[in-house]
């Protein structure tokens, strides 16, 4: 089934996140905050997918230093292919997550007047953040890797404890509600 295709289809909190070319930390986030609802089983109830401001590497799997930094914390991101953000993924997605101000900038060029409300920036969830900017590790070594992966994990708890009250489950008919917190 096709990314649009699930999106269209669920009624799932959505979110995308968005660097440059869709292989070093948009995958990251994505894995991150896939599994963090994996751990905390709201799974069902939360897409995650990521593009790219740019269509550089559109097909190629996530750089290899981003699934070894994966890897190193237990998470898998081997299926991963960049994608290219469409515009039309505006009204897809809850929430479009750019991990720098570059990216922020296209995409508010890209969005509508309506749409622009759904853009973020990741680390402006981390509110002791010495920047809103999630460097870009592609020219640098593994090590630095490592460390955007961290800096991604912290923000992506805390975007977590936000969209925490979107992702709990319909309260059945009879007013009980049997969810596990999230």
């Amino acid at each position: 089934m096709t990314l649009e295709r699930q999106l269209a289809e669920s009624d799932a909190f959505r979110i995308a996140f968005v660097c440059t070319g869709n292989i070093c930390r948009s995958p990251m986030a994505e894995a991150v905050l896939r599994a963090r609802a994996e751990k905390k089983g709201v799974s069902d109830r939360l897409i995650v997918a990521s593009g790219g401001i740019g269509d550089y590497h559109v097909g190629e799997p996530a750089d290899p230093r981003t699934l070894r930094a994966l890897a190193g914390i237990g998470l898998n991101a081997e299926g991963h292919r960049a994608k290219r953000f469409q515009r039309d993924w505006f009204d897809l997605f809850d929430l479009v997550i750019a991990l720098d101000r570059g990216q922020e900038r296209v995409l508010l060029t890209m969005a509508t007047p309506e749409q622009k409300s759904k853009i973020k920036l990741l680390m402006s969830f981390e509110h002791d953040a010495e920047t809103l900017d999630v460097p870009d590790p592609y020219y640098s070594d593994e090590e630095f890797f490592v460390d955007v992966l961290h800096q991604i994990e912290s923000a992506s708890r805390r975007l977590f404890k936000q969209i925490k009250p979107a992702l709990r489950a319909p309260t059945p008919a009879n007013g009980s509600n049997t969810q596990e917190q999230a």
